[in-house]
């Protein structure tokens, strides 16, 4: 089949290179000549395990391209997938602009039938808001599909070939045979394709996020009430998740969530309700809790040193908002560096991946050491932000050495507290004792 995909940022990327995969010729298309030109070097711009070698041997086939000719690519395929941003406004809402700005290409350029599947993260009523732009271009027929992603960065490639469900919103009998034949390769386990409405398809996916965020934020609150009674989240979470109809999933406690994903879908959902009348509960305090976690190390940290942080320096273990991806979009590690600065601190910060991204916000603001042990020479204190797997079984001895002060905030609970005490090591972690 022939595909285009509109949008070479993560989920382009990755729509586009898994189709490929499958045996598809696929462009994908950006307005970005910068970005298309790095890509036809061979440069990825982002990082995602797997994606540059797929990527390379999809290329070297003949099967995956790249280009910013748009007219081109939406002539050539009978299948055009938009995958590009949708912002956040002021107001929390999604900003549709880029999304109507390709339905006004399609409709401009199509000369055929084309099925044009919706891949972008969009608010309810997107669907209808696509086919009226693309009418407004052309008398020729065409389809236009809601197709959430749901690929967690650091596990896409397996995410997108290996689902737990393919959500498709069509009205006609010709789009979902397209779809079925697009996601066969991806369900041969029996693994559901679920077809339904474009609405629902498009209110699935921001459900789906406003889930996983509530008990994120739950787990986070959980945790601030465990400190102050006395217990322990760690064991909390066993306890409940043990039960069959909670489950173990993304109930750890740390120092709150960010990313592309949820911050942005969280406050778009609110604003689809408010904008149709209703005012939600819960799902704004699962934002309020998560804004507020992220300030829940530093509260640690200054606590510890009685409030006066002029001149101590810390080492800031993980700066990516989760690990295995760069992505620094709403980390929690800027939030804490900034109020560290803003207290007369100063930081090293190692990351594997996230360096460059960081210093291309924050600059000179901190520095940056070529491994974790080397950000702490000289520190008084780690704060582990993010919990890379190469920070779990840390050299404690090598780390006494090096720091002025025995001191580690744990803000993913990924050590064993009483055995870092052992050591003579202060600890904190959150909501453990």
């Amino acid at each position: 089949m022939k595909i285009a995909v509109v949008g070479s940022g993560y989920v382009g990327l990755v729509v586009g290179t898994c189709f490929a995969d499958s045996g598809n010729r696929i462009t994908c298309v950006d307005v970005n000549a910068d970005k298309i030109a790095r890509l036809n070097r061979g440069e990825v711009p982002i990082f995602e395990p797997g994606l540059e070698e797929l990527i390379q041997r999809n290329v070297a086939e003949g099967r995956l391209f790249f280009s910013t000719d748009i007219a081109g690519a939406i002539k050539a395929s009978s299948v055009i997938f938009i995958a590009v941003g949708t912002p956040q406004d002021d107001d929390g809402s999604a900003d549709l602009s880029y999304v109507i700005a390709v339905a006004d290409s399609i409709g401009t350029h199509m000369d055929s039938h084309k099925t044009v599947v919706l891949k972008s993260t969009v608010p309810v009523g997107t669907n209808k808001k696509v086919r009226d732009a693309i009418s407004k271009k052309t008398k020729l027929t065409f389809d236009v599909v809601s197709n959430p992603e749901f690929l967690k960065e650091g596990a896409a490639l397996e995410d997108f070939t290996k689902p737990d469900r393919v959500v498709i919103g069509c009205e006609t009998d010709a789009a979902r045979k397209v779809m079925e034949d697009l996601y066969s390769p991806y369900v041969r386990t029996g693994k559901p394709i679920l077809f339904m409405d474009p609405p629902s398809a498009e209110m699935t996916k921001y459900a789906a996020n406003a889930m996983l965020a509530t008990r994120i934020s739950f787990m986070n609150e959980m945790a601030r009430i465990c400190e102050v009674v006395g217990a322990d989240v760690n064991h909390v979470r066993k306890g409940i998740g043990t039960d069959e109809r909670i489950g173990f999933p993304f109930l750890f406690a740390g120092v709150g969530y960010g990313g592309s994903c949820f911050p942005k879908d969280v406050r778009a959902l609110v604003s689809t309700a408010k904008e149709h009348g209703y005012q939600p509960h819960i799902v704004p305090a699962v934002e309020k809790v998560n804004e507020e976690q992220k300030h829940v190390l530093f509260s640690k940290v200054q606590k510890h040193f009685g409030g006066n942080l002029k001149g101590k320096r810390f080492a800031i273990w993980g700066l990516a908002f989760k690990p295995k991806t760069d992505d620094m979009r709403e980390a929690p590690s800027l939030v804490l560096i900034e109020a560290l600065l803003k207290a007369g601190a100063s930081a090293c910060a190692f990351d594997p991946e996230a360096i460059k991204e960081t210093r291309r916000i924050l600059g000179d603001k901190i520095d940056y050491a070529d491994s974790a042990l080397a950000a702490c020479d000289g520190a008084d204190a780690v704060v582990l932000v993010t919990e890379w797997s190469e920070f779990r079984h840390v050299d404690l001895e090598d780390l006494k050495k090096r720091l002025k002060s025995k001191v580690l905030f744990d803000g993913r609970n990924i050590w064993d507290g009483a055995r870092v005490r052992e050591q003579g090591f202060t600890y904190y972690g959150i909501g453990v004792r």
